[in-house]
């Protein structure tokens, strides 16, 4: 009986309703013909739903997705390929792509008929304003009569995913304070491409230094040699993200959370933009051990494109993780939320002697519905801790500008609210 009322639409429902009243009214009160259209009546849905049975709806798909990388609020376009994989031609079919929540409404469209091994190609476009790996499928069709009585719904197995990124904020040209070699008091700590003793020599070129001709070896080829040691050299960065999702106010792309991100990823391209090898700090990376060597751009965005909200627990091995890369020195970058003294003393040990280390500290009664400021002096408590080991810090709420943030941290001219 279920299956009978999933076949029928609810006006073969009705037909049927109508008519088994109509058989009663007839039997009882003698209307042979009234007997008659009742019959029809229950026959008719009933003979539409066994013949919509018959057809067969074999297909195979191929769906992709251009770009599979998108950030957010961009578009990707999605081409299925639909092929008829039965035995005769296919009827007249009404199609809906099942889709993520995040990427928007679901498209319908009309697949015309088939013939057997025939494909048709169908184009619509994408769009989340949420990060993450979202689900495209499977493709359910669904058939009807020309009558409207009875309907049937497949679905054609199948389904990809689409990895929106987080947003990319321009920052400008603002660098961190003592990232140029030699300037006065700092110390440049760099990192070769292919380890940290990596000396290769190669023949001369025009423009090489003459200082760096390497004697012993020009002597033994019989051309000139020059070393290669300091060329493959790149200035290292820590990004160190605070997701303890107890610290984190509001959802959705004005959270703070979300700010976060954006905040890592941005800062993560500029400075891959300036030459610096980058190594991102998250839950993730220190669960997987891919905190410990430099990342390029993509696989940076993968891995904060799909960042979550975290336990205490969690931070305290993000801590542990960056250790060992900022023991070195080089830049460090904490996108942070409330601290106290405890735990900002241990972010604040993040920064070696001679490094550059900046902090943003996200105000949570900045973000979320309320939007409100707390005026009790643990508004930035961990902010004198951090500033007393010698970082430079900006404490933020919503709607904050990032480039202005970051022009502030690398020594610009904008005003946040930095201490």
């Amino acid at each position: 009986m279920r299956r009978l009322r999933d076949l029928l639409t609810t006006r073969g429902r009705a037909f049927v309703a109508a008519g088994v009243t109509l058989v009663l009214c007839g039997v009882g009160l003698g209307f042979t013909d009234l007997t008659r259209i009742g019959v029809l009546l229950v026959a008719l849905p009933l003979l539409s739903g066994l013949l919509m049975r018959r057809h067969d709806l074999r297909f195979s798909l191929e769906r992709t997705a251009v770009p599979g990388r998108i950030q957010v609020d961009e578009q990707s376009v999605v081409t299925l390929g639909i092929e008829n994989a039965g035995g005769a031609a296919s009827p007249l079919l009404m199609a809906e792509e099942q889709l993520d929540y995040a990427l928007g409404d679901r498209p319908r469209f009309v697949v015309p008929r088939l013939r057997r091994g025939e494909r048709q190609e169908v184009h619509y476009t994408v769009r989340s304003h949420v990060r993450g790996r979202h689900h495209l499928g499977p493709l359910g069709v669904r058939l009807r009569d020309p009558f409207g009585l009875s309907t049937r719904v497949a679905a054609i197995s199948g389904s990809s995913d689409i990895l929106v990124l987080p947003r990319i904020l321009p920052l400008g040209g603002g660098q961190p304070p003592g990232s140029g070699v030699g300037a006065e008091g700092a110390i440049p700590h760099m990192v070769a491409l292919h380890g940290e003793d990596d000396v290769s020599i190669r023949s001369y070129r025009d423009g090489d230094d003459l200082r760096r001709i390497h004697w012993p070896a020009t002597a033994k080829t019989g051309e000139l040699m020059v070393r290669q040691e300091d060329r493959p050299a790149r200035r290292r960065a820590a990004i160190v993200l605070d997701s303890r999702a107890r610290g984190h106010h509001g959802s959705g792309s004005t959270g703070s959370f979300e700010w976060a991100v954006t905040a890592c990823a941005s800062v993560g391209v500029h400075l891959l933009e300036q030459g610096y090898a980058v190594h991102l700090v998250t839950d993730e990376t220190a669960e997987d051990g891919r905190a410990t060597a430099s990342m390029e751009v993509d696989p940076l965005l993968d891995v904060l494109a799909m960042a979550e909200p975290g336990s205490d627990d969690q931070f305290a091995d993000v801590l542990q993780a960056a250790h060992p890369i900022t023991a070195s020195g080089g830049l460090v970058l904490a996108v942070v939320t409330e601290l106290d003294e405890e735990l900002a003393r241990r972010v604040a040990s993040l920064r070696q002697p001679g490094g550059t280390a900046l902090a943003v500290v996200l105000d949570p009664d900045g973000f979320g519905a309320t939007r409100r400021r707390r005026t009790g002096p643990s508004e930035t408590a961990c902010v004198p801790v951090l500033r007393g080991a010698g970082w430079s810090v900006a404490v933020v709420g919503s709607g904050e500008d990032l480039a202005a943030v970051w022009g502030v941290l690398s020594g610009g001219t904008a005003r946040v609210g930095v201490a």
